[in-house]
């Protein structure tokens, strides 16, 4: 059985540039990037190269480019980096754990955290962020592109509020670079966190830009790297991916894609609902189907061939609810019957068609055998 992969904002596989770019700096640029012989600076040069390449593709100074392990690494480095004990931070509800953990363990050292609600839509208002904003909030921490809906924040316009007000403003851009353009000065972001391996590049490589003039203070300690601001040899090789990844990163036919398989399922599957209803990222659409349990919907689904994401977190074996769809309102149990498909620049038209068709014959199978198992409901159903 062939197996079909809409789990792209997950994790996403090396496309073939990036593989073969990868893979020739691991074999000729492996040395230390902070030696002075002749192997140390191939590296260093293959590094620096990279450097600029990203920055390009964010409008940016390859000075103001800080190579991480990845998307958390960037947003810990981000709000811990910023700010400190007596500051004031402020987030949004559907941040990444990664944001909202740090803010959390941030908030237990002393940092005064706000966490702004965000309404059915997924969007949150510049207005909201402006209401929770006081004389000692240090930094906003805004999400470009939320990970379970794909709905996209208005970044431009909450940066005029935090620049009025004094406070710096970072941004997980994880799922939106490569896939939407993004330009750092047009949304005013002081801070942006990358991971490379959401847009074709290996897990382990990240990046945070820091606006020149933004005062960051390193979180771990060891030697000189990346300007003083993230000690540890760098990953040479990943670098040169996440830039290649960046340079060759083409979602423009995804959105049609995402579309086509978003409108035939609300066409063939009765009672299913798209959670999140502001501009989204191209290959992103979160699906609630009354009646049904979002991991039973997995699961029959994987079976047939098609990997997607339920957007559930396990904890102490138990699935917990996604806070993001509770965050903009979903009961519990309508977090539990949603599933997220994330598609990628691989996916065509007939590999659309056949998931809608899964997912079609998925659906009708679950509310059989479970209005089958509770006769009384159904007898209910129909008084």
């Amino acid at each position: 059985m062939r197996h079909h992969y809409f789990d792209y904002n997950a994790t996403s596989p090396l496309t073939a540039p990036v593989r073969e770019a990868y893979f020739a700096a691991l074999e000729e640029g492996y040395g230390n990037a902070s030696s002075i012989h002749h192997f140390g600076q191939v590296a260093k040069q293959r590094l620096e190269s990279a450097r600029r390449t990203l920055a390009s593709h964010l409008g940016a100074n390859s000075k103001e480019i800080v190579f991480v392990s990845g998307g958390t690494e960037a947003d810990n480095l981000a709000l811990r980096g910023v700010a400190g004990v007596g500051d004031h931070v402020v987030v949004t509800a559907i941040e990444h754990p990664a944001v909202l953990a740090t803010a959390a363990a941030m908030e237990r050292e002393g940092v005064a955290v706000t966490v702004v609600p965000v309404p059915s839509s997924g969007v949150i208002d510049a207005e909201a962020i402006e209401k929770a904003l006081r004389p000692g909030t240090r930094l906003v921490s805004v999400i470009h592109a939320n990970n379970e809906l794909g709905t996209i924040q208005p970044l431009a316009e909450i940066s005029k509020v935090t620049r009025a007000a004094g406070a710096l403003l970072h941004s997980d851009g994880v799922q939106a670079f490569g896939k939407i353009p993004v330009n750092v000065d047009a949304l005013g972001v002081d801070l942006y966190s990358i991971s490379g391996h959401k847009l074709g590049a290996p897990k382990g490589i990240g990046a945070l830009y820091v606006r020149k003039g933004t005062p960051l203070r390193a979180v771990s300690w060891g030697g000189h790297h990346e300007g003083d601001r993230r000690p540890g040899t760098e990953n040479v090789a990943g670098a040169v991916a996440l830039a290649i990844a960046a340079e060759t990163a083409d979602w423009r036919q995804v959105g049609a894609l995402r579309d086509r398989l978003e409108k035939q399922i609300l066409r063939r599957v009765s009672d299913a609902h798209v959670n999140g209803q502001g501009p989204r990222i191209p290959n992103t659409t979160n699906i609630r189907f009354d009646g049904i349990e979002g991991e039973a919907l997995l699961i029959a689904l994987d079976l047939q061939g098609f990997a997607v994401s339920s957007g559930a977190a396990c904890s102490s074996g138990s699935v917990e609810p996604s806070h993001v769809l509770m965050a903009i309102g979903l009961s519990a149990r309508d977090a539990r019957s949603s599933i997220r498909f994330s598609l990628g620049p691989r996916h065509t038209a007939a590999e659309v068609d056949a998931l809608v068709d899964a997912v079609e014959k998925s659906v009708a199978h679950l509310r059989r055998i479970s209005t089958d198992s509770h006769p009384i409901g159904r007898v209910a159903s129909h008084a």
